[in-house]
């Protein structure tokens, strides 16, 4: 059976260790803060995420941001509550090569029933893409 994290238990990979999602493993993603509806971490990107154009497939940059949001919404969630994003759209400003990115994504504003978020992704001190994002709150 798979491990779910409801509410904010998400923020106990931060907090106390706890390994993270499965997704966040494959994507070799590493959240490094979530507090208050902000969240940061670091996507280590190799060859396996290099698409025949030599620059990683825009799928796996929309997912890095993807991850790190779902982190800044749980910061924001309580005990019994959960998400599920319902809308996403990536502008891509520059390739992503090999390398670390750094992804930044925070809550913009939040409901009772959606949230909205908002991620930027950066690498060599540049920003490369911009994702937005509705969550619906279970």
């Amino acid at each position: 059976m798979e491990k779910s994290f409801e509410g904010n238990a998400l923020l106990q990979v931060l907090t106390e260790g706890k390994q993270p999602p499965n997704c966040d493993l494959t994507l070799q993603i590493k959240a490094n803060y979530a507090q208050e509806g902000i969240a940061r971490g670091v996507w280590k990107v190799d060859e396996k995420f290099i698409n025949g154009n030599g620059v990683a497939m825009g799928g796996f940059v929309t997912s890095a941001a993807d991850i790190i949001m779902a982190y800044a919404i749980s910061s924001k969630l309580s005990i019994g509550q959960s998400f599920a994003s319902i809308d996403l759209h990536t502008t891509f400003h520059r390739p992503v090569r090999l390398g670390d990115v750094q992804v930044e994504a925070k809550v913009d504003r939040i409901g009772k029933k959606t949230a909205y978020l908002l991620a930027d992704l950066f690498q060599d001190d540049k920003k490369v893409a911009s994702v937005v994002s509705s969550a619906m709150i279970l």
